[in-house]
């Protein structure tokens, strides 16, 4: 499976789909239809797409989010939920985070606290699940694939480099000056306080 396919995937399920459970039953659906290989691929185009959003101005906007605490797992469900905004969005944060002020899903956040966010929480945990979901169900070994599944996913994806640190340059999101000049517009939109 090709970046463009996989794209076509995420858009394909967010033009059919309303909610994000909604979306990941349809992509379970659709990859569980295809070759064992197409969904280990389809894993591997994730883990390619979502290691393209680690940065350090990544990790900031999303720090700013969430009101300036930001755990790893938190960001590592913040870059799956990018996916989730789609191509144009995903690859427009890469090169500039402060555009994720543009998105609905962000914008819905603003003025809230993390409390009341509920299903709008900018965290997608479960979509790194869906391709070993999947691939079970097209093994007809949902119970047992586990093993079978991440072994494909490893041999397959090489020696490409995985788990590294974020790319760039760390900085203090707490600076207001430097954040008001890196992510100008998701600094207006939450403002951080001594509280969070």
């Amino acid at each position: 499976m090709s970046l463009t396919k996989f794209w076509e995937l995420v858009e394909t399920c967010r033009l059919l789909t309303e909610s994000r459970e909604m979306r990941l039953a349809w992509l379970r659906d659709d990859l569980s239809r295809r070759s064992p290989e197409e969904i280990v691929e389809f894993q591997i185009c994730l883990d390619q797409v979502t290691r393209q959003a680690f940065t350090w101005e990544l990790v900031a906007a999303a720090e700013r989010i969430f009101g300036g605490l930001c755990s790893d797992d938190d960001f590592c469900y913040f870059g799956l939920w990018m996916v989730g905004l789609g191509k144009e969005a995903f690859g427009r944060a890469v090169l500039d985070p402060d555009t994720l002020a543009d998105t609905p899903e962000v914008m819905r956040l603003a003025g809230r606290t993390w409390r009341s966010w509920g299903d709008d929480w900018p965290g997608w945990e479960s979509l790194d699940y869906v391709a070993l979901e999947a691939f079970g169900l097209a093994t007809r070994d949902p119970d047992e694939c586990g093993d079978a599944f991440y072994a494909a996913v490893r041999t397959r994806r090489g020696d490409r480099a995985v788990g590294q640190g974020p790319s760039g340059e760390r900085w203090n999101v707490w600076d207001e000056q430097e954040a008001a000049r890196r992510l100008p517009r998701l600094s207006a939109m939450f403002p951080l306080s001594a509280d969070a």
